[in-house]
């Protein structure tokens, strides 16, 4: 897993090698000592680290230094699954780009899936190949990026995109703006938690919990309208 925070998640009393070690060290007991070091300074060659950095504490280096040790911790056991907690938004827009680059050389290099947890819906329309829109801890449209980027089919999906700003300055978005107040994830409206919110929303909205439907060649939505056309985000 690669945290959100790179200032929280590494321990400041751990040196970067000791960081890096400790999953070899705990899921492979059978390694050799310079195995374990061989092999945590190819690590950090691989995130653009030097091998010198190992003897080094966490807070010698910059939040996108801290950012690279901790995907280095994370793939450092070559894993074929990884989990991405939003792991640039605390960084700055000039480091984001080099952490979402290496990210995408380290998918190729490995050949590994990661699951990339984000709200920044541009970040996620160009580097995941499918995506999971969720509300109030529930996933309410799954598709791949292209099509849900150009049809989507649910309101929320829609109001999403009405908020990612437009690189042309001379194109223009209708912004929608949600209503109301967010519902508690414990008590949730009754039926589609989203209703109170939509401005497509009908009385038989509250009624019962709108099922995840297939609607598409891979493409799922949970919303009974089916009568709507929806602004794409491109």
């Amino acid at each position: 897993m690669i945290f959100q925070d790179p200032f929280a998640s590494l321990n400041p009393r751990m040196t970067v090698g000791r960081i890096i070690a400790t999953p070899l060290k705990i899921q492979r007991p059978s390694l050799r000592r310079d195995e374990i070091r061989a092999r945590v300074a190819d690590a950090l060659r691989t995130v653009g680290l030097d091998e010198s950095h190992i003897d080094r504490y966490p807070h010698e280096f910059s939040g996108g230094q801290r950012q690279r040790i901790g995907i280095a911790r994370a793939f450092v056991m070559e894993p074929k699954f990884l989990v991405a907690d939003e792991p640039v938004s605390a960084l700055d827009v000039s480091i984001q780009a080099q952490v979402v680059n290496l990210l995408m050389e380290i998918k190729q290099k490995l050949d590994l899936t990661i699951l990339f947890i984000s709200h920044d819906l541009a970040l996620v329309g160009h580097i995941c190949d499918r995506v999971a829109v969720m509300y109030l801890g529930r996933i309410i449209e799954v598709a791949d990026t292209r099509t849900l980027f150009r049809n989507p089919l649910h309101p929320y999906t829609e109001a999403l995109f009405s908020a990612v700003p437009l690189a042309d300055p001379r194109q223009r978005r209708e912004r929608i703006v949600l209503k109301g107040d967010l519902p508690s994830p414990l008590a949730p409206p009754s039926g589609c938690a989203f209703r109170t919110r939509c401005r497509y929303a009908l009385p038989a909205c509250a009624e019962t919990v709108p099922p995840l439907v297939q609607v598409g060649a891979g493409h799922m939505k949970a919303c009974i309208r089916d009568d709507i056309t929806l602004e794409p985000a491109v």
